[in-house]
């Protein structure tokens, strides 16, 4: 199906350009392509390789039948043995909440998930796709290779994400797509390097700052759309609309052909073709029979979906939950506080549960004591942080996501 759908593209589009690299002045046709794809073999069922050889080696495993199963360069490959019937395609989740998990897909659920997105973003083939993220995540798999294979929108590669790089590769074409990360998007704001010719700017991996998305727009009249989806499902929310958010809690409106529900645990349940098969090696309820259970905590309102935060992320304070976006809401006004994450402990007062900690990056030196007075004029007082860590800034895993998993670990480890 995967295969026979792509030479059905590189024979309609086969004159046309489908795969540019500026930066070594490589450029393919579709039918060029299609031609080097039908040569070589693929010895394993392994597919991670950065650039144009993994469009080749993809290309290369559906002729040959082979798993697909994209890797970051860090990656350890998971032992394939029985693997689930009729699965072709396997994603590694971004373990931000816990251990990474090995998701398998049908040939049917990728092809979903690229229909969605083309029909809900409006991909054009006269806007090519600049690759800027990872091809191996799940977000540049389904919006940089499957819209090339499966519908023919060009791509053209950066070979870093470098402002420098960037402005090379989106040379190539008058026009182009640009979905990148949150942290890429602040980097290339802060250096005045977002290339003119974007004409959808796309972000997803990590929520997007309104402070940064209202900035873009008031600086280059460019409208970031924020995207939501998961590993399990692939695309859920799009925010389609012409003007900046008003909530940063708000990820926009179903995608095409997604159904969305909330759960009786008030998390977020995704119906649809595009959603994986199962958890492998081990299957786990909350991903079965075309119904994806996350973990998000969600509001559904006006037909535009409000997440609430992380079912296990939130903190248990002497019987009361608490979410750790409420906190970092309130931090996020202080004039000082540039980016911030909290997190709960377990305390050494049993009566308590947890201890709640706040990571603080600032623009000045600021103290505990003045962000707790500062928090005492927003928060009740139960609610205020007891431990604090100031950090030069915040990182995030190489998917570009702030992993409260990551850093709950490392204070844990650095003696609290």
């Amino acid at each position: 199906m995967l295969y026979e759908r792509w030479r059905q593209i590189a024979h309609e589009y086969r004159n046309e350009t489908a795969l540019q690299i500026p930066g070594r002045c490589e450029r393919w046709t579709f039918s060029q392509l299609a031609a080097t794809a039908e040569s070589g073999t693929v010895a394993g069922p392994m597919v991670f390789p950065q650039g144009d050889d993994f469009i080749l080696m993809v290309l290369r495993a559906w002729r040959s039948g082979k798993i697909v199963c994209p890797l970051e360069q860090d990656q350890i490959p998971p032992q394939l043995d029985s693997l689930p019937s009729g699965c072709v395609h396997l994603k590694t989740t971004s373990a931000t909440t816990g251990a990474a998990r090995v998701v398998a897909f049908t040939k049917s659920q990728l092809a979903a998930d690229a229909d969605n997105i083309i029909a809900t973003m409006g991909l054009r083939p006269d806007w090519p796709n600049l690759g800027a993220i990872s091809l191996a995540h799940s977000y540049g798999f389904s919006n940089l290779v499957l819209p090339l294979l499966l519908h023919g929108i060009p791509l053209i590669l950066a070979e870093t994400p470098l402002p420098e790089m960037l402005g090379q590769a989106a040379s190539a074409a008058e026009f182009i797509t640009l979905p990148a990360v949150p942290a890429l998007w602040s980097v290339w704001h802060a250096a005045g390097a977002i290339p003119g010719n974007v004409r959808l700017a796309i972000s997803a991996g990590a929520p997007l700052p309104l402070a940064l998305e209202q900035a873009v727009i008031a600086t280059h009249r460019l409208k970031i759309h924020n995207f939501y989806g998961s590993t399990e499902c692939g695309g859920i929310a799009y925010d389609a609309s012409a003007s900046p958010r008003k909530d940063a809690a708000c990820v926009g409106a179903a995608m095409k052909n997604a159904k969305l529900s909330v759960g009786e645990d008030g998390c977020l349940e995704v119906r649809g073709s595009a959603v994986g098969e199962t958890y492998w090696p081990e299957s786990a309820p909350n991903l079965a029979n075309g119904c994806f259970r996350t973990s998000d905590l969600t509001e559904i309102s006006d037909g535009l979906i409000y997440l609430r935060g992380r079912a296990g992320d939130q903190m248990n304070i002497a019987g009361r939950k608490l979410s750790p976006e409420d906190i970092e809401k309130a931090l996020l006004a202080h004039p000082q506080v540039r980016e911030c994450l909290v997190f709960g402990i377990p305390s050494k007062d049993a009566e308590r549960t947890d201890t709640i900690v706040a990571c603080v990056a600032a623009h000045v030196s600021v103290t505990g004591e003045s962000l707790k007075q500062f928090l005492l004029e927003k928060l009740p007082a139960w609610q205020i942080p007891r431990e604090w860590l100031f950090v030069k800034s915040l990182e995030t895993n190489q998917r570009g996501k702030l992993s409260r998993a990551d850093w709950r670990r490392k204070f844990m480890e650095g003696g609290r």
